[in-house]
C-alpha cells in the first residue's frame, strides 16, 4: 500500500486523539477541575480504530497491542455517558467486533500478518521490548480508568490517570524516536503537555 496513504490513516487518528485531548483539557480548564467529556470518548473510539488499521499496515505490534487493550475501555465510558445505545445497532456490533476482525486479519493475511509483526526487520528485539512495555504502561491508564469508574459507576478521569498516561508516553515516545515513526511521535509529543497540565489541575483540585 501507498506510504503515504498510510501515513495519513495514522496521522488522521492522531489528529482525533489531539483532538480529543484538547477538548478534555479546555473542558478542565474552564471548570477548574479534571471533567470526563463525552466527547473524549467519542474521540477516542474513532481514533482507535484508524489506529488499530494504520499499526497493522505498519506491521507495528507496539501499535495494535495498545489499541485493543484500551477499545473496550472507550465502549465502558460511551456506556456510562448512555451514548452506547444511542449508536444504531448494526454500527455498534461492527465496533465492538473490529478488534477480532482485525486480529483474524493478521492471522490469515498474505502481506500483513502476524509472524511479520514478530520478525519487522526494521525493530530490533530489544526496542520492540521497550515499546510494547511502554505500550503496556500507557495502556493501563484505561485500565486503571475504568476500575475508577466502576467503583463510582460513572465516567471519572482521576490524576492516577495523568501520572500514569505521562510515564507511559515518554517511553512510548522514545519509541517513536528510534523507530523513525512521525505519527506515534507527533501524538505523544502533544499529550505530555496535555497530561502536564491535567496533573496540576488534579492537584489542584485535591488540595484542601
Amino acid at each position: 500500500m501507498n506510504q503515504y496513504l498510510v501515513f495519513s490513516i495514522g496521522f488522521l487518528a492522531q489528529i482525533l486523539f489531539s483532538a480529543r485531548q484538547l477538548t478534555q483539557w479546555i473542558a478542565s480548564e474552564k471548570a477548574g477541575r479534571i471533567l470526563s467529556p463525552l466527547l473524549f470518548w467519542q474521540l477516542s473510539i474513532l481514533a482507535s480504530f484508524l489506529l488499530m488499521v494504520y499499526g497493522i499496515l505498519r506491521n507495528d505490534l507496539v501499535i495494535i497491542l495498545g489499541q485493543i487493550i484500551t477499545y473496550g475501555v472507550y465502549i465502558r465510558n460511551l456506556h456510562y455517558h448512555g451514548f452506547w445505545k444511542k449508536i444504531p445497532g448494526p454500527v455498534r456490533i461492527l465496533v465492538f467486533v473490529f478488534p477480532a476482525l482485525a486480529i483474524c486479519w493478521l492471522l490469515t493475511g498474505e502481506t500483513y500478518n502476524i509472524h511479520k509483526l514478530f520478525t519487522n526487520k526494521d525493530i530490533s528485539s530489544s526496542l520492540l521490548i521497550w515499546g510494547i512495555i511502554g505500550q503496556c504502561i500507557f495502556t493501563f491508564r484505561f485500565v486503571y480508568q475504568w476500575l475508577y469508574s466502576e467503583k463510582r459507576k460513572q465516567s471519572v478521569l482521576p490524576i492516577g490517570f495523568w501520572i500514569i498516561s505521562i510515564t507511559g508516553s515518554i517511553m512510548v515516545l522514545s519509541y517513536a524516536i528510534f523507530r523513525k515513526d512521525p505519527v506515534l511521535f507527533v501524538g505523544q509529543l502533544f499529550g505530555v503537555v496535555v497530561y502536564s497540565r491535567n496533573i496540576l489541575l488534579g492537584l489542584r483540585q485535591n488540595q484542601p
